[in-house]
């Protein structure tokens, strides 16, 4: 039986194999994810953003990193490093000679294959004149046509050639191991041992180790675990968390200390600068003893974002940390929201707990606007416009325009906007109208029904509520289109406005409603007006019976009165519509009214069968989707960073304070997007009035809340004994049941021969 052979690599060349593909697998992806983008095209974005952001604060940075920044170059030029070495590699392997090749006797002596044995014997003797090496001839050459030869003529070579591939029979099997033969000479074991050391007891488990370490201390949304620990211990402690309050627990976050997080910095100067910015703030509870609020890391977190509050200047000094803590603190506020509804949760599940109150998440939401627009809570929205100044609000505010909020300055006619903004010049109004014109205007349309239910429009105690919306962005700029376009106002289309407003003044929905609730009450007003009649004949027949009196003959008169019109209304109808009085045709009428109301609630089965699959189609696909939560550049002169557009979704009880839905943080929606909130409707039946609440995380005065009135049924009775459920558990009950039967019918027959 043939042995086993282990080797090593003597020439190199299956190394040459192993180190090209080793590098191709390193290569390649790299190449994928880290090769640069195209500058170019970043610069062509960054200019088409120009005309509305041109002036934000994250715009000027983002533009001069693009310029500075020498990354992108290092790491072109390292993939090119890596290229040049896996093509080298590549031509190396190439160039490099085949050892393992399969024996073929004919090829030895240059014939072609099933030639005769005359024709190789005659070859054979014009190669072995040539290469002998009697005659000066290659030795070795000689040897392989002889072997050649053998294999051809010699009955047993040729069978070992044609089973084993070799003339000599089989051959030790030979395992290559694709490593030079130098690294396990004895003169290298050493340094072998030492590379071998170095990279798997010492790089791979620091590599590992700071990996896990991280790991454990981040969250999902890369926010340390100490962080969120902190925010549900005060937030359970204060459910109701008024600005200041919230301003402070912000700032405690440990992201913002140097021992938890290395991109936070403490400066020398900070010890003279801080202080000054507080004698300019006021009143900040410096002298809170409550810790980590009296940190020194705390204390100035709280400070810079004050002063970002304020669009107080800073020196150059803290520039950058007051950056850092302001980019921070958005991704911190959500995680504050977060951890404000799982407490809310835990509070509605277990009870006993104390759930924050309303206004402590909306505060969030609220905070979260004014870090990103740079203003404090009782300012203008106006303020987050270009070139609109404190000074500037008084004419805004004046008797003659009242104009508070953005959407009062986009429903001012252009000239009217103009002669209020005559403090602008004509550049910086038309910059104004652009900005104005970039935000957004969100549609909201509601609809609410009980999915997975036979009633979806029946809502009943503990049922699963779902509120399907529909947010639909739009751009201011189209309000402006609207009022360019619409034609001047006249005295005709001012008396037909007026009708459209009476019109109008009820909603389609309530007028149907409102016409079925009419055909209601005049099928029991005829309903009702039949009755007393049949009464008063049935007490007219009793007193005929009885007595025989006036009354009886009146209310029989009467009677007759009414038949005779009804006749008299029967006789006006066709005669074809007449002998419809049989039996027979009003049971076929019958019938097809019947008909005609199962076809109806066939259809609208139909119709909730396909919104249900319609539903789960989408909810199937919003699984599998994967969309981009780029959707919108923030205009946002203060903030330091690139910021896009995301909106809260949920639903409220205002009056209790509680929040119904949890808030849906939306972070796809660029022109339409449909999200479902649910909950479980009431314990109690009654009518309860919700809110639709939609606000945005990074604009203020944008924030929407629509009215969701719910009107909750008592629940039906579960059936103990419903027919559908009397079914046998197995096959052979039934078979049973059949037998009994039969023999019961066969017992009967017999009784009745008898």
């Amino acid at each position: 039986m043939a042995g086993q052979q282990f080797q090593y690599d003597d020439s190199g060349n299956t190394f040459f194999y192993f180190l090209t593909s080793f590098v191709g697998l390193i290569v390649i992806p790299a190449t994928y994810y880290l090769w640069p983008r195209d500058q170019n095209a970043e610069q062509l974005r960054l200019k088409s953003l120009r005309r509305v952001h041109g002036r934000c604060l994250w715009y000027h940075l983002r533009l001069r990193k693009s310029q500075q920044s020498i990354v992108p170059t290092f790491k072109k030029a390292a993939l090119l490093f890596g290229w040049a070495v896996f093509l080298f590699l590549a031509y190396k392997v190439s160039k490099l000679d085949r050892e393992y090749q399969e024996y073929n006797p004919y090829e030895v002596l240059n014939l072609e294959a099933g030639a005769s044995v005359a024709e190789i014997k005659k070859q054979y003797r014009v190669l072995s004149l040539k290469h002998h090496p009697d005659k000066g001839g290659d030795e070795a050459m000689f040897m392989k046509l002889a072997k050649a030869y053998s294999a051809l003529t010699n009955e047993e070579s040729r069978n070992n050639w044609q089973m084993y591939g070799n003339p000599d029979g089989p051959r030790v099997t030979s395992f290559g191991i694709a490593l030079p033969a130098w690294i396990v000479d004895q003169k290298n074991s050493m340094l072998v041992l030492l590379v071998y050391g170095l990279a798997f007891m010492v790089i791979l488990p620091v590599v590992v180790g700071t990996w896990w370490y991280r790991s454990i201390r981040y969250s999902g949304d890369q926010i340390l675990i100490n962080t969120t620990q902190l925010f549900m211990h005060f937030m359970y402690k204060t459910p109701t968390m008024n600005m200041k309050r919230l301003v402070m627990v912000l700032t405690a976050a440990f992201e913002f200390d140097p021992r938890s997080n290395k991109e936070a910095t403490i400066r020398p100067t900070d010890n003279i600068e801080v202080p000054q910015l507080i004698r300019e703030l006021g009143n900040i509870n410096v002298k809170k003893k409550e810790p980590p609020f009296c940190y020194p890391y705390s204390l100035k977190a709280r400070v810079l974002l004050l002063t970002h509050l304020a669009r107080m200047d800073v020196s150059e000094n803290i520039e950058e940390d007051q950056r850092f803590v302001v980019k921070k603190c958005p991704a911190l506020l959500q995680e504050m929201i977060n951890v404000g509804c799982q407490l809310t949760m835990m509070a509605t599940s277990r009870g006993g707990l104390r759930a924050p109150r309303l206004t402590s998440i909306e505060n969030c939401m609220k905070l979260s606007q004014m870090v990103v627009q740079g203003l404090q809570e009782a300012k203008s929205p106006l303020l987050q416009l270009p070139h609109f100044e404190e000074e500037h609000l008084r004419y805004c505010i004046s008797k003659k325009y009242k104009v508070r909020t953005l959407q009062d300055l986009v429903s001012l006619k252009d000239s009217d906007r103009r002669n209020m903004l005559r403090f602008l010049g004509e550049e910086k109004y038309e910059e104004v109208l652009t900005v104005l014109g970039s935000f957004p205007y969100i549609n909201m349309e509601t609809k609410l029904q009980v999915l997975d239910d036979e009633d979806s429009n029946n809502i009943t105690a503990g049922s699963i509520v779902t509120v399907t919306v529909t947010l639909t962005r739009k751009r201011m700029s189209e309000m402006f289109e609207k009022e360019e376009d619409a034609p001047p106002p006249t005295e005709e289309t001012n008396a037909e406005e007026q009708g459209d407003a009476k019109t109008n003044k009820t909603k389609v929905w309530q007028n149907k409603n409102k016409g079925a609730k009419k055909a209601a009450k005049s099928k029991k007003k005829k309903l009702t007006k039949k009755k007393p009649v049949t009464q008063q004949q049935a007490k007219g027949d009793k007193a005929r019976q009885a007595n025989g009196n006036v009354a009886g003959n009146d209310v029989a008169a009467a009677s007759k009165v009414e038949e005779d019109d009804l006749s008299d209304k029967g006789s006006e109808s066709d005669e074809a519509e007449g002998n419809k009085d049989s039996p027979s045709e009003r049971d076929e009428e019958s019938d097809k009214q019947s008909d005609t109301e199962g076809d109806e609630i066939a259809g609208d089965d139909e119709e909730e069968w396909e919104a249900l699959q319609q539903s789960i189609q989408r909810r199937e696909r919003a699984l599998l989707e994967t969309k981009s939560k780029v959707t919108h550049p923030v205009y946002s002169l203060y903030f330091p960073e690139e910021k896009q557009e995301w909106w809260w979704l949920y639903i409220a009880d205002r009056k209790e304070q509680t929040l119904v839905s949890m808030p849906n943080h939306v972070c796809t929606l660029r022109d339409t997007e449909e999200v479902e909130l649910k909950f479980p409707a009431p314990s109690k039946t009654g009518n309860y009035q919700y809110s639709v609440i939609l606000r945005s995380d990074s604009f203020m005065g944008l924030d929407q809340i629509k009215p969701l009135k719910l009107e909750v049924h008592e629940a039906k009775a579960i059936m103990d004994n419903h027919p559908q459920w009397d079914i046998p558990e197995t096959e052979e009950e039934e078979d049973d049941q059949e037998d009994s039967d039969g023999i019961e019918e066969s017992e009967e027959d017999e009784e009745d021969n008898d």
